[in-house]
């Protein structure tokens, strides 16, 4: 039996264009141009006959996607005047190297998709009743490269500086000592990939693909130590970036500063297909006062796995990269790869063992952007598989000051024999001990937590296995972690066991301490782990070994002479340390089972020592900091405050830090 199709063709083209004109919505924009990333659109509607909650703004581009493939949307209630079928709706949008456009639909609640959802389990909206389209916005042109970048090289008289442009064409770094003497220059080398490369879904989908753009990598050399360099990005004929400035390594300077954290995301200002990250606003306006308080010093960060958050949508990585620029266009930004980056299906290095850890985490992108948007020290890669690049930026290490810094791949092979394994044996044992008496190991996945983290547990009977060894026998100062979205600090540990403080005459154990870090944005995560005759309580009390652990937002801090390195836990609603733990050169810790922070005396260390100075010199500045940017800083107060119990830890009496969640 066949039956005509053109009755119910006709009768769903006549419906929607009586729909259309009986809604006579029109929707305008408050300007075509916008002048560079960040920039606002003024986006206005009206006409809009019985207005409902389920209304809403969708952001196309390019102009041409589908209606179901649209790069954000905002319902309309957002308006405070939406319930009289007009308003108005700013936002902030970022340049794609292809222009926008704006659909307003309506959607009603018989039309909710179950099957359609986002990541947090929201239905996503209806495309079927489309009331209006707005003329199309554009960027101008000739304004220069963004999402400009830093890094070390394996040189340190060298800067690498990154950027995006909308074409392939000759890009050039000029640099100089002084802002209006930029006379060296360097040619940017360029490259880019495409859908093609992608290795599954959404990332080689219309849903997640959008044109990356041309990536640019250009090397100043020739630096001279420790000094302040100012620098642009761009050509004559396409323009230039403005002037940012950084302050070289110093080879012969043995202080070290370093802001570090992972699984920070990025914000959008409008709702997608995934979740977005708001704390990391926060995070790094912290780190700009910090940045701010440091004057000519250098410093870098350590962005430890779970970058962007992209997981297949490619504008999320262009969202992050214009989010961190006033930090990266500053200072070198370092980063290890997490299993948001990478993880797919046929990734290969996936053994039998591993079927509950590697899964779908990377989108499909199966560390493509992860690759090529980032160029770390070091030569280490790992063939994909596929026609997908090799995967780069996995392992490598480099000295900064009076620390020697490792970055591990914790989604690749690290078992004995592999091309890593042998990397970090050989780096840990490689190490100047006069000159970088502290090693901070890095890497995403954690090799210790009390988080019901279950899926990672065969992962973690494999680091215990065969990199525990490696990190106690070449007296690993510092092991930092991301992948668990909360602040945890333990005792120095072995094998579970807690070595000994090293006071009142008993011997030393030095041991790595271990510190999970994944606090700095992206807040999917399940707490602590429940006890076992009670799975529906969510707190369980904290194992001897854990000494500190912490539900607030934030990010740490790393300073360090040749006598003593300080890691300190700064929360995001209030910019002040709420931990804090000290490692001397022996490998003695001092307070590592007590809490530093106290409304009182918090970021004002008076040590009379030399690496104290240096502690409480940049806290003093960065005090005087936060009270210019909390005037005008409106702090997400997501989390909670921790309370410390202080005083001495005697012999091997480990003492874990009361912390409270709310």
């Amino acid at each position: 039996m066949t039956v005509s199709l053109k009755p119910i063709v006709f009768f769903f083209l006549l419906s929607t264009l009586f729909f259309a004109i009986t809604q006579q919505v029109s929707i305008s924009l408050n300007t075509t141009t916008l002048s560079k990333s960040g920039d606002s659109v003024l986006i206005q509607w009206s006409g809009v006959d019985n207005p409902s909650k389920l209304d809403w703004l969708g952001i196309y581009s390019p102009p041409s996607s589908d209606h179901h493939n649209f790069v954000g949307y905002v319902f309309l209630s957002k308006s405070p005047s939406w319930e009289s079928g007009w308003g108005n709706i700013s936002i902030p949008l970022v340049n794609l190297r292809s222009n926008y456009s704006f659909r307003i639909f309506r959607w009603t609640e018989s039309e909710i998709n179950p099957k359609k959802r986002d990541h947090d389990q929201n239905p996503l909206p209806g495309t079927k009743h489309l009331l209006a389209s707005s003329q199309v916005l554009g960027f101008q042109q000739g304004r220069g490269p963004e999402q400009i970048h830093l890094a070390y090289t394996d040189r340190e008289d060298e800067m690498r500086v990154m950027f995006v442009t909308e074409d392939g064409g000759e890009r050039r770094v000029r640099y100089g000592k002084r802002e209006g003497e930029l006379g060296n220059v360097a040619v940017a080398r360029v490259g880019r990939y495409e859908r093609e490369d992608m290795c599954d879904s959404p990332a080689n989908e219309s849903v997640g693909w959008r044109d990356p753009g041309f990536i640019h990598d250009g090397v100043m050399k020739n630096l001279k130590k420790g000094v302040k360099y100012y620098y642009q990005v761009g050509s004559d004929s396409k323009g230039w970036s403005t002037i940012h400035s950084f302050v070289s390594r110093n080879g012969d300077s043995d202080e070290t500063i370093a802001f570090m954290f992972g699984d920070m995301g990025t914000a959008a200002p409008y709702s997608t297909f995934i979740r977005t990250q708001d704390e990391s606003i926060s995070t790094i306006k912290w780190i700009l006062r910090d940045i701010e308080a440091l004057g000519d010093k250098p410093a870098f960060v350590s962005h430890i796995g779970d970058l962007s958050y992209a997981r297949g949508y490619s504008w999320i990585w262009d969202q992050f990269f214009n989010q961190i620029e006033p930090v990266a266009s500053k200072l070198p930004y370092h980063v290890c790869i997490g299993n948001h980056e990478y993880d797919w299906p046929q990734q290969p290095w996936k053994p039998d063992w591993s079927w509950s850890v590697y899964g779908t985490d990377g989108g499909g992108e199966c560390g493509v952007p992860y690759s090529h948007k980032f160029n770390m020290p070091g030569y280490s890669s790992e063939p994909t598989g596929t026609r997908a690049p090799a995967t780069r930026n996995l392992f490598y290490s480099f000295d900064i000051g009076s620390v020697h810094f490792v970055y591990i791949s914790t989604e690749t092979n690290f078992l004995p024999g592999s091309k890593q394994y042998e990397f970090i044996k050989h780096d840990l044992e490689s190490v100047n001990r006069t000159k970088t008496p502290f090693v901070v190991f890095q890497g995403h996945r954690p090799m210790y937590t009390t988080s019901n983290e279950l899926r990672d547990g065969p992962l973690r009977e494999r680091m215990l296995k065969h990199l525990e060894p490696l990190l106690v026998n070449n007296n690993v100062a510092l092991a930092l972690w991301g992948h668990v979205h909360r602040y945890e600090r333990f005792c120095p540990l072995n094998n579970f066991t807690c070595g000994s403080l090293g006071l009142v005459g008993e011997k030393l154990k030095a041991y790595p301490v271990h510190v999970v870090i994944g606090m700095a944005g992206q807040d999917w995560q399940p707490i602590w782990k429940p006890r076992d005759d009670h799975q529906d309580v969510p707190v369980f009390p904290q194992p001897i070994r854990s000494m500190y652990r912490g539900g607030e937002f934030g990010y740490t801090r790393l300073l360090a002479t040749k006598e003593k390195l300080t890691l300190s836990y700064i929360g995001n609603h209030d910019g002040i340390v709420h931990d804090k733990v000290e490692i001397l050169a022996s490998g003695q810790v001092l307070n590592g089972g007590v809490s530093t922070y106290s409304a009182d005396n918090d970021l004002n260390a008076v040590e009379a020592t030399r690496e104290g100075k240096v502690e409480s010199n940049f806290s003093m500045l960065v005090k005087g900091a936060s009270i210019l940017v909390l005037g005008a800083f409106i702090g997400y107060v997501l989390g909670f405050i921790s309370h410390a119990r202080k005083g001495n830890v005697p012999g091997n009496s480990w003492t874990p830090v009361k912390s409270e969640e709310n």
